[in-house]
């Protein structure tokens, strides 16, 4: 089965080959093309082409019929008609060029008949620089060199070495581009100061040509680079390390180099007969550190080796040396205490020379310096509340495993206590998107006094609950200027202050400022809109910090009329970081509004936030009741200082007086009295008698009513009551009973004196008015109760009960009518101001009467 493969194989590629040549016969069938002296020229020859056609393969027997055209590349340089063609060219190019003839026949295509390929290029430069290496004691010896231009043509390199005793290494590189050989020999130590001759030939179809170099074994022989580097410090102090490292044994000479991680040149160290290690003292602690070492065999001859992989290491902590650049704020929390917050920089590298473990602070009073407070943080910031009374200072120190720094110490001030100290026409200036330029004027008259300014920054608003970083840097006292850079973004608004420090004391100006700004994307959110005496106010959530683009200027409160056209009206609010409401009373009350709020910065308006509906339902206007009120009093005040009007006045009220302000007077007649001693005549008592000579508060007397007593007995019957007017006196009446004019039962158990006779008249009279009577009706009749009607608890009889009936109809008198009415002046029900009538005859005083409110008023 092998044998059958290996035979289809043999026959596969015979038929290849075939078809090959055939190709190649195929090509040049017609004719054929020669060039002389050769197809591969020098750069500036000249060659002749020929092209003949073969017999028989014509356009026709006659010659001049044969048109052959002779082609460079694509472009036609000769013709001729007949059987043959030549030319001369000259100027070929470096490189190949290809030449074809072709044959046309009348009315016919152009016929390929055969071409030729001319390669022109140059005789090889002389090889330069030959240089051969052996690499450590058991290397193989490599030489190098340096071809020269390219030729254009198929060149070799040919590398002989000839050594002692007729010893002779040859090896061919085929490759045009070839710039190197390894002989694979190696070179031994025997004879070091021995010759060898190294020589390199580039031949060509042009020429060759040919460099020798004559060296010796120390020469050639390059050491392998050093392995094994390590690094020891002693008693983990960078004070004393060691370097070590391995070598060939044959080395003299090494050299050393090392740089910081973030370093770029490198720190050489040549030492001699080493023999693998060698001492640093100058490296920095807690640094990365680069190590690199090379060695030589000879002090003049032969080469470097190569250098050895790097060794990365970092050295041990020492103690730190700088100082920290501490910062501080002070803030009033109440009238007894005050926070101080403290905040430091880190150490750099160099100055913190290991890892900081731990700050120590300390706070001290300086007066007396019995309050002292002590802390240890890990952060860079420590916060305390202390009283508000006395001065103090702090000192801050950080520490590494190795010691701690020199502490730093400041005293606490007022910040901004001193007012000829704070700076003037503070600016911001954008550099870039990240950086910002603050300029500011000397305090005018304390310039000199200044030894530092102290420039901070902090973001307005971060978005988050926590605080933002506070910032700082320091600016000698020439300084007007400062480029803030650390912590600083686009569209973030910081509030700057620059400080100028003079001791204890120190003054502060403030600006806000941003890198890069632009309009803010949203408007302030509403959350509430309330009246409040007559005033709306507003109440809002500020938008998020990411929102602002910059820093905020203003605020703007947009209101419009729900149904009206006209253009909405504002007001503008200047923005603080605090405030989120705001008061309007420029609103008309029973009015519809939409109310709406928009940001601004000094690149433009936000869109407007949300739309909040609101109805003002308005109060009265105390400015317009008070001030009519005022003028009303004074007036009343003028009018009732007169004594003609108080008293107009006072007549008028107690006109109006309602009638549930006064209570009724208990009847009479009920009495236990007027049981007692039994009445058996009605008299009729004139009430001119009653309104006689009334006393006025000015000058009080005893009233006196005079009246005249008959003693009668008690008879049960209807009086008959008539009333006459009389001019002067109001309504006199006079009631009579039907059995009046003759005599009753027998007389009282005893006699009535003349006073008790006028006060049972007077009680009769004022009997005469029930409750019920009203303005311009006659009075009642007199009503008689038997002696024993049940009595109440006061001595007299109820007031509330029925008139007995009567058994003859009561006459009216004719002139009722035409009597004059009572006028009443209230708007409430009142009683009755009907006049009583009374006797002219007879005294009766006042304390005699039991009254109420509800008396008489005339």
């Amino acid at each position: 089965m092998a044998h059958i493969v290996r035979g289809y194989a043999s026959t596969f590629i015979f038929v290849i080959i075939w078809l090959l040549i055939q190709a190649k016969i195929d090509v040049c069938k017609r004719g054929e093309v020669t060039v002389k002296p050769s197809r591969v020229i020098s750069l500036g020859s000249a060659i002749n082409i020929s092209c003949s056609l073969k017999p028989n393969h014509g356009c026709s027997h006659y010659s001049s019929l044969n048109r052959l055209i002779l082609y460079k590349v694509n472009e036609s340089i000769s013709f001729h008609r007949g059987r043959s063609l030549s030319s001369q060219v000259t100027g070929l190019p470096l490189g190949t060029t290809l030449f074809v003839c072709k044959l046309a026949c009348s009315g016919s295509d152009e016929v390929q008949i055969c071409g030729a390929e001319i390669l022109v290029g140059v005789v090889p430069e002389q090889p330069q620089s030959l240089s051969c290496v052996q690499k450590g004691e058991h290397g193989t010896v490599v030489c190098t060199w340096k071809r020269g231009r390219d030729t254009h043509l198929y060149t070799t390199y040919s590398l002989r070495l000839n050594g002692p005793k007729n010893l002779t290494w040859q090896k061919q590189c085929d490759n045009p581009y070839c710039d190197h050989l390894d002989l694979g020999i190696n070179l031994t130590p025997e004879s070091p100061e021995s010759n060898y001759t190294a020589k390199i030939t580039a031949t060509n179809r042009l020429g060759s040509s040919s460099f020798p170099s004559t060296f010796t074994f120390m020469d050639i022989l390059r050491p392998l680079a050093p392995w094994d580097v390590r690094i020891t410090f002693v008693n983990a102090s960078v004070s004393r390390c060691t370097l070590w490292w391995k070598d060939e044994e044959l080395v003299l000479l090494n050299r050393l180099r090392y740089r910081s991680s973030d370093g770029k040149t490198w720190n050489m160290v040549n030492v001699t007969n080493a023999k693998g290690r060698h001492d640093l003292l100058d490296l920095k602690p807690f640094t990365e550190y680069e190590f690199q070492i090379s060695s030589k065999l000879h002090l003049y001859k032969g080469s470097w080796s190569d250098w050895s992989e790097s060794l990365r290491i970092q050295t041990p902590e020492g103690e730190p040396t700088g100082m920290l650049d501490v910062w501080y704020l002070k803030q009033h929390i109440d009238y007894q205490r005050q926070q101080i917050s403290l905040f430091w920089k880190n150490l750099s590298d160099s100055e913190a020379r290991g890892k900081i473990l731990h700050y120590q602070v300390t706070l001290q009073e300086v007066a007396g310096g019995m309050a002292t407070l002590q802390s240890i943080t890990g952060h860079t910031s420590w916060t305390w509340l202390v009283p508000i009374t006395g001065i103090w200072s702090a000192t801050v120190s950080a520490a590494n495993s190795k010691g701690s720094s020199l502490p730093t110490r400041i005293n606490i001030a007022d910040l901004c206590g001193t007012g000829l100290l704070a700076p003037h026409r503070v600016s911001i200036d954008s550099e870039g998107t990240d950086s910002m330029v603050v300029s500011w004027e000397p305090p005018w008259k304390a310039a000199s006094a200044v030894q530092e300014y102290v420039v901070e920054w902090r973001e307005l608003h971060s978005g988050s609950s926590t605080q933002p970083p506070l910032n700082w840097l320091r600016r000698p006292p020439y300084s007007v200027s400062a480029l803030i850079s650390e912590n600083i973004k686009p569209y973030v608004c910081y509030e700057i202050r620059v400080h100028a420090l003079a001791g204890d004391r120190a003054g502060c100006r403030s600006v806000q400022g941003h890198a890069k700004h632009e309009a803010p994307l949203s408007g302030p959110h509403i959350s509430a809109v309330r009246e409040e005496r007559g005033s709306v106010f507003i109440s809002w959530n500020r938008t998020p910090a990411r929102e602002h683009r910059g820093c905020i200027l203003r605020y703007r409160i947009y209101w419009k009329e729900r149904d009206g056209h006209s253009q909405p009206q504002l007001c503008e609010i200047p923005y603080r970081v605090s405030q989120n409401s705001h008061s309007i009373n420029s609103l008309q009350p029973r009015v519809a509004y939409i109310l709406w709020m928009t940001a601004l910065t000094a690149a433009g308006e936000s869109p407007k936030g949300n739309e909040r509906e609101f109805y003002l339902q308005g109060k009265a206007n105390w400015n317009a009741f008070v001030v009519p009120s005022i003028c009303i009093a004074v007036i009343m005040v003028g009018i009732f200082s007169i004594r003609y009007f108080r008293q107009k006045a006072l007549v008028l009220l107690s006109a109006l007086r309602p009638q549930w302000c006064s209570r009724e007077i208990p009847d009479p007649a009920n009495s236990t009295w007027a049981k007692n001693y039994p009445i058996v005549e009605k008299t009729q008592m004139p009430l001119d008698r009653l309104l006689t000579a009334w006393p006025t508060p000015e000058e009080p007397e005893t009233l006196v009513i005079s009246e005249v007593l008959h003693q009668v007995a008690p008879v049960y019957g209807h009086p008959h009551c008539s009333k006459r007017p009389k001019k002067g006196q109001g309504v006199q009446g006079h009631c009579t009973s039907d059995k009046d004019t003759g005599h009753g039962a027998s007389s009282p158990p005893q006699a009535l004196t003349a006073e008790t006779g006028q006060l049972l008249d007077l009680y009769k009279v004022l009997g005469s008015r029930g409750s019920d009577s009203k303005p311009g009706k006659p009075a009642s009749p007199v009503t008689v109760f038997p002696v024993d009607y049940p009595l109440t608890h006061e001595g007299y009889l109820p007031s509330n009960i029925d008139y007995l009936p009567s058994h003859e109809t009561p006459t009216t008198d004719p002139l009722e009518e035409l009597e004059p009415q009572h006028i009443s002046f209230s708007v409430f029900p009142s009683s009755s101001l009907h006049p009583l009538t009374f006797p002219r005859s007879e005294k009766l005083t006042l304390d005699q009467l039991k009254m109420g409110c509800g008396s008489l008023m005339l």
